[in-house]
Formats: C-alpha cells, sequence, structure tokens
C-alpha cells in the first residue's frame, strides 16, 4: 500500500495523492535523483494481484516509456516494488479537457479544431511507433497551463482490453469505438473513432449517444446513426461536420485511413471551414474502380470504333491482358520475343493509323466550349436566384427600402443648455456628442452656444454631432500632446489645469503608450478644470489580446479564460488577503482586466489564503499532573503528554517519566488556546488485611487508565 512520504524506487518520493481512475492511483511525487517533480500512477491491488494482466501492463507501459512528443503525457519509468506496480510519468500541471468543457459548456470551432489537431498529432505519434491508446476521451487529454494539449494513459488500455475487466474500470462507453463495443479487433481506426466522439463533445457540449446502462449506449454505437453536431449548434461549419462524420464512421474502412489524413482535413477547415471537402469513400465502390493510363484510353477508343459496344473492348483488353501475362510467366526463346515484339509494334502503328489525333482535339475543343456555357447559364440562374443580377430595378429598391429602415430621431433644442445635460440627453437619443470649446463673453462657461444639426432635423441614430461650447471670457489653450507618452500627456495637461479621460484604440503606426487623438484638439481653448479626453494607442491590433478578467475566479477557470484568450498562466503565487470573500480564489493579476498585451503573455497570479491570522507560541517547561489534578498520580510513571492547539493542530507528543519537560519553543501556532493531555495508567499495590476472625487475606492491586487536560494560553508573537 503506498502512503505518503514512502519512497519507491529509491527514487521517488510520494507527496501527495492528485487524482484516482478506474485501475489506478496517481501521486506527486519528487524524483531525488534528478531534482523534478513526477507523476507516479500506481496500479489498485486488484489488478497488482493478476499476473496475466500485470505482464501485458509492463510490456505496453514500457513501449510507452519509448514515446516522447510534446502533445504526450511522456513515461519516464516503469517499475515494481513490494508487490507496487507503478508507471513514472511526466508531471503536466493543468485540467483535463472534460473539466474544460465543463466550465465553459462547449468550445468554440476553432478552439476545439485547434485542440483537436494537437491531440492527433500525440496519437500519431503513438500510431507511428505501433501503440494504439484505444481509451481516448476528454479524460484523458491534460491542457497545461501554458496552453499545451497534452494525451495521457498510453498503454494501459491495451493490457485492460487483453483481459475480462468490468465496464466502470475500462472507462466510459460513450467513446468506444462500434468494434470495441463489439469485442472484436480493434486498430489505429478505434482511436480516430474515439476522437470524433470528443470532437463531438467540444463542439456541442454533450456526447452524442447517452442511455441509462453501458450496454444501451455501446448498442447505440453499433446500430444508431451519428447525429449531426450542427443539430445542436448551428454555426458548426459543413467541413468540421463533416470531419466528424467520416470519424464517426461504422465501418473503420470508411474512416481516416491514418492520423495524418485526419490533421490534414483539420487544417484545411481552420483555413477554409464553409468548403465541403471532406469525402468519405466506399471501400467496395474503391476496389471495383481502376485507374485507366491516357494511352490505354486512346487505345480503347480506337478499338471501340471497330466494335458494337464499350463492353466487347473491355473484353478483349481482358483477353489481351492475360494473353501477355502468360508470356511473361513462360517466356519463349530469345529470338520467338523478338519476332512477337516486332508484331505488336507492326500492330500498334496499324493501330495508330487509324486514330485522327485532329478530330481528337476538336472533340476536346467543343467538350471545354459546352463545359463553360453550362457553367455560365447555372452562374446566371444561381445569381439571379440570389439578386446578384437584378434587371427589374427590384434590387435597388431593397437597398432603398433598407436605407430608409433606419432608426431615425429627431435633433432637440441644445444652445443655450449646460454642456452636462445635454451630453447626457444626446447620448440618451442615441447620438454622439463632440464638443468643440470657444471663447465667448456672450455665452457663460460650459453653456452650448451652437450646434452643426439644427433642432427638430431628423438624424439616422449613432449619428455624431458637433457641439461648440463657451470656454468663458478667459479660456485657457489645450495644449498639444499628440505623440507624448501616456505619462507625458497627463503631466502636461495637468500643468494647465485640465483634468484627463482616458480612452484606448489600436494605432498601425504610432506605439502602444503614446496619444493618438485628443479632444478637443490642440489649440483650442477650454475652460479651467474642462475635461480633455486622450486615446492611448495600444499598437496593432492583430498583436494585441485583452485580458480577462480574473479577479475572484478559482484558479482552474482563471487558466481557462487565460487560455481561451491566447494567454498564458504565469507564477500562482499565495497570498493573504483581507477580503474573506476571495479566500482561496484570484486575488491579484499582473495585468489589469480590460488591458491589451501580447499574445502569449503569462499572466501572474496571486490566491488568496485568507485574512493574515495572528500567531502565537509557546514557550514554557511542562511540569506533571499535580495532587490538585490527580492525589492518585506517583512520579515515575509514564505519561505520554500531548499539546494540542484548540484549532485541532498537535504541537507535542511525547513520553516520559521525570518532568518538568525541559521548555518547549514552539512558534506559528494558529489558536491563542489549547490544552495539554495526559495519559497515563494509576497502579495500587496489593495489601494484606487481617479479618475479624484473626485470619489474613491479600487484597490485589489495582491499575485505572487516567487522561487529564490542563488549558493552557499561548504567547502572541
Amino acid at each position: 500500500m503506498v502512503k505518503i512520504g514512502m519512497i519507491i524506487g529509491d527514487r521517488y518520493e510520494i507527496l501527495e495523492k492528485i487524482g484516482t481512475g478506474g485501475m489506478s492511483d496517481v501521486y506527486k511525487a519528487k524524483d531525488h535523483k534528478l531534482n523534478r517533480f513526477v507523476a507516479v500512477k500506481v496500479l489498485k491491488q486488484e489488478f497488482s494481484e493478476n499476473a496475466n494482466f500485470v505482464s501485458k501492463f509492463r510490456i505496453e507501459a514500457q513501449a510507452a516509456a519509448g514515446l516522447m512528443h510534446p502533445n504526450i503525457v511522456n513515461v519516464y519509468d516503469v517499475g515494481e516494488e513490494s508487490g507496487i506496480y507503478y508507471i513514472v510519468m511526466e508531471l503536466v500541471e493543468g485540467i483535463t479537457l472534460k473539466k474544460y468543457i465543463e466550465k465553459k459548456a462547449r468550445l468554440s470551432v476553432k478552439e476545439a479544431v485547434s485542440i483537436a489537431i494537437q491531440v492527433s498529432m500525440g496519437i500519431e505519434a503513438a500510431h507511428n511507433n505501433h501503440i494504439i491508446h484505444r481509451d481516448i476521451k476528454p479524460q484523458n487529454i491534460i491542457i497545461s497551463k501554458e496552453g499545451k494539449v497534452k494525451v495521457t494513459d498510453f498503454g494501459i488500455a491495451k493490457a485492460a482490453t487483453s483481459n475480462t475487466i468490468t465496464s466502470n474500470v475500462m472507462g466510459s462507453v460513450h467513446y468506444t469505438s462500434p468494434e470495441q463495443a463489439r469485442g472484436g479487433y480493434s486498430d489505429e481506426k478505434s482511436d480516430i473513432y474515439s476522437l470524433g466522439i470528443t470532437m463531438f463533445e467540444m463542439l456541442t457540449g454533450r456526447v452524442p449517444f447517452n442511455g441509462e446502462t453501458t450496454v444501451a449506449i455501446a448498442i447505440k454505437h453499433i446500430q444508431e446513426e451519428m447525429p449531426s453536431p450542427r443539430e445542436y449548434v448551428s454555426e458548426i461549419p459543413v467541413s468540421v461536420e463533416q470531419i466528424v462524420f467520416k470519424c464517426c464512421q461504422k465501418s473503420p474502412d470508411r474512416r481516416y485511413q491514418s492520423m495524418g489524413e485526419l490533421i490534414t482535413d483539420l487544417k484545411r477547415s481552420l483555413m477554409t471551414p464553409d468548403e465541403d471537402f471532406v469525402k468519405v469513400v466506399n471501400p467496395d465502390e474503391e476496389g471495383s474502380t481502376k485507374m485507366i493510363s491516357d494511352s490505354e484510353m486512346a487505345r480503347i477508343k480506337k478499338q471501340s470504333q471497330s466494335r458494337d459496344t464499350m463492353e466487347e473492348a473491355m473484353h478483349l483488353r481482358k483477353e489481351r491482358d492475360v494473353k501477355r501475362s502468360v508470356q511473361k510467366k513462360y517466356a519463349p526463346p530469345e529470338d520467338e520475343e523478338l519476332e512477337d515484339t516486332d508484331y505488336e509494334e507492326e500492330d500498334e502503328d496499324e493501330e495508330d493509323d487509324d486514330y485522327d489525333p485532329k478530330m481528337e482535339r476538336i472533340t476536346t475543343i467543343l467538350a471545354v466550349i459546352a463545359a463553360i456555357l453550362i457553367g455560365c447559364i447555372v452562374l446566371f440562374l444561381v445569381g439571379k436566384a440570389f439578386g446578384v443580377f437584378d434587371f427589374s430595378g427590384e434590387g435597388k429598391n431593397t437597398v432603398q427600402e433598407e436605407e430608409e429602415e433606419k432608426v431615425q430621431v429627431e435633433m432637440i433644442e441644445v444652445v443655450g443648455k449646460n454642456i452636462d445635460e445635454v451630453k447626457v440627453a444626446l447620448l440618451n437619443l442615441g447620438l454622439t456628442p463632440e464638443i468643440e470649446y470657444q471663447e465667448s463673453s456672450e455665452y457663460e462657461q460650459g453653456i452650448v452656444m451652437n450646434a452643426n444639426v439644427d433642432p427638430g432635423t431628423m438624424v439616422d441614430e449613432g449619428s455624431n454631432v458637433i457641439l461648440t461650447v463657451s470656454a468663458g471670457s478667459e479660456g485657457i489653450e489645450v495644449p498639444d500632446v499628440v505623440g507624448m507618452t501616456e505619462a507625458e500627456a497627463v503631466a502636461e495637461l495637468g500643468k494647465k489645469g485640465f483634468a484627463v479621460s482616458k480612452t484606448e484604440g489600436h494605432d498601425e503606426y504610432i506605439k502602444a503608450g503614446d496619444i493618438i487623438t485628443q479632444s478637443p484638439k490642440a489649440g483650442e481653448k477650454a475652460p479651467n478644470g474642462a475635461s480633455v479626453t486622450i486615446t492611448i494607442s495600444l499598437g496593432p491590433d492583430k498583436e494585441k489580446v485583452r485580458v480577462p478578467d480574473l479577479m475572484g475566479r478559482a484558479e482552474e477557470e482563471a487558466m481557462a479564460m487565460l487560455v481561451e484568450a491566447g494567454l498564458q498562466l504565469g507564477v500562482v503565487s499565495e497570498v493573504n488577503n483581507e477580503n474573506v470573500d476571495l479566500t482561496g480564489l484570484v486575488c491579484y493579476q499582473s495585468y489589469s482586466a480590460g488591458s491589451y498585451v501580447e499574445v502569449g503573455t503569462a499572466v501572474d497570479v496571486s490566491v488568496s489564503l485568507g485574512p493574515i491570522q495572528a500567531t502565537y507560541k509557546f514557550t514554557d517547561t511542562i511540569t506533571g499532573p499535580t495532587a490538585e489534578e490527580d492525589p492518585n498520580y506517583r512520579a515515575g510513571t509514564l505519561v505520554t503528554v500531548t499539546l494540542m492547539a484548540d484549532d485541532g493542530t498537535q504541537l507535542l507528543s511525547t513520553q516520559t517519566t521525570s518532568f518538568p519537560i525541559q521548555q518547549q519553543n514552539i512558534t506559528g501556532i494558529k489558536s491563542q488556546t489549547g490544552y495539554l493531555l495526559f495519559q497515563y495508567v494509576n497502579v495500587t499495590d496489593s495489601t494484606s488485611v487481617t479479618n475479624e476472625d484473626g485470619t489474613v487475606s491479600t487484597v490485589e492491586g489495582t491499575s485505572e487508565s487516567k487522561e487529564l487536560r490542563r488549558p493552557v494560553t499561548f504567547v502572541a508573537e
């Protein structure tokens, strides 16, 4: 039995249990030889006692240990110690794909395809080494903190399927292929089927086949048609839908024949998602089709002119092929072979004389012209159906109607009103105010003097309205801060007495952190204390991604959000935080939510340990039980002394026959109070008693177990 703290293989120290499965338990361990953390998978006892299973398991595990690929959880070592069979693997910090799907309900098409490509590449590496997984499912796929997708549990599936093992051990039947469900032979194409089911779940958030029992689900895999993922998520592209269908064909021969083929189609679906390029090949039809070369086709055409049907021509060709094969097998003497060759050349020359290449070219040209005409007609009919070729003027009317359908609002009276009130009113109407300040002795500071749209005018919702606002008789000229850094711009505007409002925007030419635009513009005058809005460059749009808000999220959820945004989880630290509600959750992130950073940037987070707690210490000697505490206690008795904090923490445990125990120095105690527990046995000696009749009798000695508690108050550190 594996226990925390034990060392197996003379190098792997078991630190903690991090997972459990049907056949094994997984522990985090430290490899003291290479000074690194690893995962140790230990077979459960019931499988360790099955010699046949253990033998096959070790063979497969050793084969898996030879796999090294960035999309596979690599196996480092395989061993056995005192009946404990274990595999040492790469320790991957992250979450399973199953949990990731549960957190997000379902994945986007792009993310699902990207994960499927990485999984396929890992499985392909295994298949190239003649290792079949046989248990592909989201629970066996891990997404690391760095966003890497890794497949785990290679080898164990084949060993398991070689023995009679209950279905609850063999994982979920939701992902098993029809041939596996029948108990038949399974190969690389079984992994392709299971990956197709996994893709279905990533795209829709559910499995295609479900039922009350594993038998019912297995029967559905064998008999029922695969539902379309687009029934549940309509925006799934046709190419991705067809890839899932081809992976999940009932017949292995109709699926992708290799992971390489699947990877090619997955990559193509990222570039042209709406193109229907996936073809499911019927092996029976494929077997009956023969490729004919150009020279053979020409010969068939020539022969068909002198025969009634193509069937006769093909029949004669078959006879000639048979004749040639017989001649090849039973080769004639060299002279005869030369004569026969001359005969065949003469025969071919005669056939060439019958062939008219000019007529062949004319026929080909006419066929091409006919195809072009048919294509133009089809294109015209389709275009007319969709309104592309509209000769009736209806298309123009439709555009006009759409333009007329735009929502319009009536401009209100704004002149003479305070700018703050006007801004609110215009925004409520759906209009965007743009403000220009101008010195004026007629209007008080902050009063709208003019607008570029007259009151009562109907304008499109979302239109800009330019307002001219009084800066008073002593307006301050707005400095030019465009091109400055954010800090420089804020300082410059602050010196002039302006407040600063900030917004962000992308710009291809102005580097990140510099000012793109300002409002009011440079040179305009605005009242003292007016707000100047500056737009800070985020750099080119394609290079930045927005940082999600991770505050108050669990560590696993934060990692999932970062991976989805194209970022990585950086250093995770544990800190104290005064907000009790954030205990166990993210309380700090190194990049502010909403800011833009480079794709792949690592975002450090801190997880709250809760408010800082006062700590206490125990620095005292421990005296034995007193006469007041126990009159029957005898010095020299063996006593077990335990010091406990009231929060249940054991601070000291020792045995002694003499008191006092020397001074202890225990620090970092989180509870202010505790107790000393004394456990011992009181023994009384046997005594002689004289009875009334003068006889003497002996009274046997007694022993009594005793527990004594003494309250303790610790001293604050």
